[in-house]
């Protein structure tokens, strides 16, 4: 667990692929289990500590994450990602380049429960969800493509989705059509810098996460 920013209404850090934000089926130990667990011991609480989970990663994905220690906190946080005032950028490493360098991709997700994953559908679907993004190339990397992400929207998936809709899958992340796995199960999108005014001291905070230290990540 790798703490980058602590004061005393918020809590970041650079999440590990393979790191479980919060508990699901597996019941494996998530991250909010184990910061409360610091939070116990660091404050010598006797009772349960408070931590609340402002955004989410997907396990197999590296970076942000950002939690609140109090609930006015998470409150306003969660204000601020509503209103999409939270600016977030991800690295993506991909199979194939996009046909333009840089552009804004936007389409409608819908989200199939049973198989956890989305799909681009037509816009006339009652459940679809509109999701927007800006992708620009950055560099070339042997045989696979770093592309940067600026989110506009947050959706179920929705990069992973996306860049595989334009024929781009990220590598790794053989859900979305990806040739292969990557041998530890993590896919190549980080969540490399979020920007946001501090909901307390209404400072502006730019926080950024090292990708992982990984041969693919080190080109």
């Amino acid at each position: 667990m790798n703490i980058i920013y602590e004061d005393n209404h918020l809590i970041i850090i650079n999440k590990a692929a393979g790191e479980l934000s919060q508990s699901d089926k597996t019941k494996d130990i998530s991250l909010v289990d184990q910061l409360k667990n610091y939070l116990k011991f660091k404050y010598n609480k006797k009772g349960n500590a408070y931590l609340g989970l402002v955004n989410r990663l997907d396990r197999p994905t590296s970076g942000l994450l950002i939690f609140s220690k109090t609930s006015k906190s998470l409150a306003r946080m969660n204000d601020l990602q509503k209103n999409r005032k939270i600016k977030k950028t991800y690295y993506a490493i991909t199979e194939k380049k996009p046909n333009k360098a840089s552009g804004k991709l936007t389409n409608f997700l819908k989200k199939n429960q049973i198989k956890n994953k989305s799909f681009v559908v037509d816009e006339s679907d009652v459940k679809s969800k509109r999701a927007v993004l800006n992708y620009k190339m950055i560099k070339k990397l042997e045989n696979y493509f770093l592309l940067e992400i600026i989110l506009e929207t947050g959706r179920h998936h929705q990069i992973r989705c996306q860049l595989s809709h334009i024929g781009c899958p990220i590598k790794g992340d053989v859900k979305y059509g990806a040739k292969r796995p990557n041998k530890d199960r993590s896919i190549c999108l980080h969540s490399n810098k979020i920007e946001f005014i501090h909901p307390v001291t209404k400072k502006e905070l730019t926080i950024t996460a090292q990708p992982p230290n990984s041969n693919i990540w080190s080109l």
